[in-house]
């Protein structure tokens, strides 16, 4: 297993592709301090060997690993949980308080992706979930404090793409690990006019005042770069909070003003994030093809399209 699946950044800080869908598409980040080590968001059950792996290589021992932190419970940041806790004997799994006892039991996370993925693609996709005992589940709320080895890490509520979800600030790095919270931006699109960045508006718990409100609390803190789990790490920070600031506005308008529409409702809608993405491509003067840069954009596409369904119906049905 060669380096190129792994990357090292300033502060002992690396990020690993889970290898999940594909290259570049989901990481984890692994915090070091001291030989002792931190990962932050671990990707699918697949993604085990790469993480050990990456442990190995640095000499790391399995027995220095001494927390697991993920930031919110869907499966392609918190799938490997329990697999990989079963490798490290001293850690601590560190998770929302809401999202907690879907590691402990993930019954409930296994029959809802079943259910949309079938059992032959989740399987693909997932591979087995393994619970996680209880006794080794750090609960984590707002303003928890975590020391590795004299390195404090800060877990911040950050609802909005999921009630679950939380951040993680890394005093040393004066860095955020971000899941979800700080949107989606992938190294494919990079160009010399800047990166492209959009909100994960996925179901079924976006709430788009919230995450306007998580992304200023992720800024209060001013940061010097954050660490998204799909992908890597990005800088000018403020001028992205401002673009995902806008993109959820954007989102917002395309579902409330297509949200009339009788016949094919959620294809209509894919088809006006699909285009409003390709637009902002088109002005960073992305090299990759449109066909390329259709084909992918399509999965968060299609995501996002069903979270902004879910959260209009549910603001219809409350209204």
């Amino acid at each position: 297993m060669s380096r190129s699946f792994f990357e090292d950044h300033n502060f002992n800080i690396t990020t690993i592709d889970t290898g999940f869908l594909r290259p570049k598409f989901a990481a984890s980040h692994l915090i070091i301090e001291n030989q002792h080590a931190a990962f932050v968001d671990v990707g699918t059950s697949h993604a085990v060997p790469r993480l050990l792996n990456v442990l190995k290589q640095k000499n790391i021992p399995v027995e220095n690993v001494d927390y697991v932190i993920v930031t919110h419970v869907h499966l392609d940041h918190a799938g490997a949980a329990g697999a990989l806790m079963q490798a490290l004997p001293n850690a601590k799994l560190v998770v929302h308080s809401r999202g907690a006892r879907h590691m402990i039991d993930p019954s409930k996370l296994i029959a809802g992706s079943l259910a949309v993925y079938g059992e032959e693609k989740f399987k693909a996709y997932f591979g087995e979930i393994i619970p996680t005992a209880e006794e080794s589940v750090i609960i984590a709320e707002d303003g928890l404090t975590l020391d590795l080895q004299g390195r404090t890490l800060t877990f911040i509520d950050t609802p909005g793409h999921a009630r679950h979800h939380g951040c993680l600030f890394d005093a040393q790095s004066q860095s955020f690990f971000t899941g979800d919270a700080f949107g989606i931006s992938y190294r494919d699109f990079d160009s010399e006019n800047g990166i492209f960045i959009f909100p994960a508006t996925t179901p079924v718990q976006f709430e788009p005042e919230v995450m306007h409100e998580s992304i200023d609390k992720l800024m209060h803190y001013q940061p010097q770069a954050m660490f998204l789990t799909h992908y890597g790490k990005v800088d000018n920070v403020a001028i992205l909070a401002g673009h995902l600031h806008k993109g959820i506005d954007k989102l917002v308008d395309i579902m409330r003003n297509l949200s009339q529409t009788q016949n094919q409702r959620h294809h209509i809608i894919f088809q006006a994030i699909m285009n409003a993405f390709l637009s902002e491509l088109e002005i960073l003067d992305c090299s990759l093809s449109i066909e390329r840069c259709r084909e992918l954009l399509a999965p968060d596409v299609e995501l996002n399209a069903q979270g902004l369904a879910v959260w209009w119906d549910k603001r219809q049905t409350k209204a």
